[in-house]
């Protein structure tokens, strides 16, 4: 379970008499569901959000717990209970080819080097993507690397999942395909996303706006909810 409780995150300003940049305030969640989409407009807070729960980005003021955790003092024991995967895995994928990159994140699990690169190549070929193992990355198709590092993110076993906006990049057949993978999945999931469609694979959508929680419930009628205010955002 991940609890955020009076949370909020606050950049200075960079010059004296300016106002400070409100990224979140007052947001209170439990977050239980076995998937749960966050969604809003660019700048609204989902990235900082989501960040927060792995501890790649600190609270100003308030707490993120994970079974108890902070995410703040404890943000090593939380990263190995939640794994995060970003919009663009080549923002993650630190090594030339994929099998190199599982056997990185399996370094500090499996000591032997050959048990090492056997575990990586088994994990990719679980995921369909084993034929890829010694190809660089930088030749992977979109849906490739996106698997990739979900890849990664897995061979810690985390029994969390956490993707900004993992289907942005990804045209109609890898975005299917990541879908797919997404629901067929045994940890709890956690993504942000501007595609509606890709919202009601969860089972509670979260709406930021403004750096606050503007809406969270069911999939139909929250992200319903959403898509009336950003058009009556429009015609105002």
């Amino acid at each position: 379970m991940i609890q955020l409780r009076d949370v909020r995150v606050v950049v200075p300003a960079p010059r004296q008499g300016d106002p400070d940049r409100v990224l979140l305030d007052d947001v209170n969640l439990d977050l239980g569901e076995r998937r749960i989409a966050v969604i809003g407009a660019n700048g609204s807070g989902k990235s900082t959000l989501l960040r927060l729960l792995n501890g790649l980005r600190t609270v100003t003021s308030g707490q993120v717990l994970v079974d108890g955790l902070d995410a703040d003092k404890d943000g090593k024991a939380v990263r190995q209970k939640v794994g995060f995967i970003f919009t663009d895995p080549l923002a993650q994928l630190l090594m030339s080819t994929p099998v190199e990159d599982i056997e990185l994140s399996l370094r500090g699990r499996i000591r032997d080097r050959k048990q090492r690169t056997a575990r990586a190549h088994a994990l990719l070929e679980e995921r369909g993507i084993g034929h890829v193992a010694h190809q660089s990355i930088y030749d992977l198709s979109g849906g490739e690397r996106q698997l990739v590092a979900l890849t990664s993110v897995l061979s810690i076993e985390p029994a969390i999942v956490v993707a900004d906006e993992p289907t942005t990049l990804l045209d109609l057949r890898n975005k299917l395909m990541l879908r797919r993978v997404f629901a067929e999945l045994e940890q709890q999931v956690i993504f942000s996303t501007h595609d509606l469609d890709v919202a009601l694979d969860a089972q509670r959508v979260i709406v930021v706006d403004g750096g606050r929680i503007i809406a969270d419930g069911e999939p139909r009628e929250t992200v319903d909810f959403y898509a009336r205010a950003m058009a009556d955002a429009v015609r105002a």
